[in-house]
């Protein structure tokens, strides 16, 4: 099936013709049942797993993660020790998978780049002027840019949600599809900001508004909020990517972001996807984990299942 926006772009011409039209199409989307959306994922939320499910669950999952560190005082040295970490996440046991990407900002893109060569594993950045956003677009544009340059496989942008809220959907949709063109190559991640979004219909509306524009993944948030990746918000958008498919052909990712620390979380979302989009985005292609603690919670228990018993505190290391 094809897995770039060309042929969606085909399909929606008229919607994303005018400011009107895609104001239009945004608000003529179904209206989110708030309780039965989050009845459904509490429901999913309570399913069990046998053991040998559990622990291909967990396995499933750490290929997922992308391995994050998006602080000020972050250096090279923390970098590349993140990216050794990425690249073998438990050194006393090499059957342990990869993740699937170290997460940056664009200024480290070359150190993370260097400590993950050959490895598989990916490089992101975090761009545009993350996480508020509030930046000209030749200013988000260089830091796009400056980011591929440097090697990044990935970039994780940040919608301007003053526009979205405001209803200025075009602006926020041309912006997109600039940012799009100046990844080139890499893949693009775009991230609403869910909690600052208000109401699960802006999450369904700033949904279909990415994947028009272009978007590789749908991503609910910068981990910098107070709320972030919630089972709810991350069903609509999993919900979002399987309408979005069966209308067009196009398959997106999903990447729900903050807040998911343990592996029950992270075994919880795993079934929402699996129920909801279907197994075809049971990968690590298609579906990730913003995340870092959650790296530290599934070693511990991928320990826990092979040996029958929890490993001291300097089991893992403290990112």
């Amino acid at each position: 099936m094809p897995t770039t926006a060309s042929s969606a772009a085909h399909v929606f011409t008229d919607v994303t013709a005018s400011d009107g039209s895609l104001r239009r199409f945004l608000h003529g989307l179904a209206g989110v049942d708030t309780v039965g959306l989050e009845a459904r994922a509490a429901s999913l939320g309570t399913r069990s797993i046998k053991t040998t499910a559990k622990a291909y669950a967990i396995d499933l999952a750490i290929s997922m993660v992308d391995l994050t560190t998006l602080e000020g005082a972050d250096t090279p040295g923390k970098v590349r020790a993140l990216g050794a970490k990425a690249v073998h996440p438990d050194p006393t046991d090499r059957t342990a998978p990869t993740t699937a990407a170290v997460c940056v900002y664009p200024d480290m893109v070359a150190a993370a780049k260097e400590a993950v060569t050959g490895s598989g594993v990916l490089v992101a950045s975090v761009a545009t002027a993350f996480p508020a956003g509030r930046a000209a677009l030749d200013v988000k544009l260089a830091d796009v840019r400056d980011a591929v340059a440097a090697g990044a496989d990935e970039i994780d942008m940040v919608i301007d949600r003053g526009a979205f809220l405001a209803g200025r959907y075009l602006k926020v949709y041309d912006e997109i599809v600039a940012v799009k063109e100046a990844s080139g190559a890499a893949r693009l991640k775009v991230i609403f900001e869910t909690g600052e979004l208000s109401t699960y219909d802006n999450i369904r509306r700033a949904s279909w508004l990415g994947m028009l524009a272009g978007a590789d993944f749908i991503k609910t948030s910068t981990g910098k909020v107070a709320v972030n990746a919630t089972p709810a918000n991350t069903l609509l958008m999993l919900e979002a990517v399987r309408d979005f498919r069966a209308q067009t052909g196009v398959q997106v990712g999903v990447k729900p972001a903050g807040g998911i620390r343990t592996t029950k979380d992270a075994v919880k979302f795993l079934v929402l996807v699996n129920e909801t989009a279907g197994a075809d985005w049971l990968d690590s292609h298609w579906f990730r984990f913003g995340a870092s603690s959650l790296l530290n919670d599934l070693l511990m228990q991928r320990q826990k299942l092979a040996t029958g018993r929890y490993s001291g505190p300097d089991y893992v290391t403290v990112d």
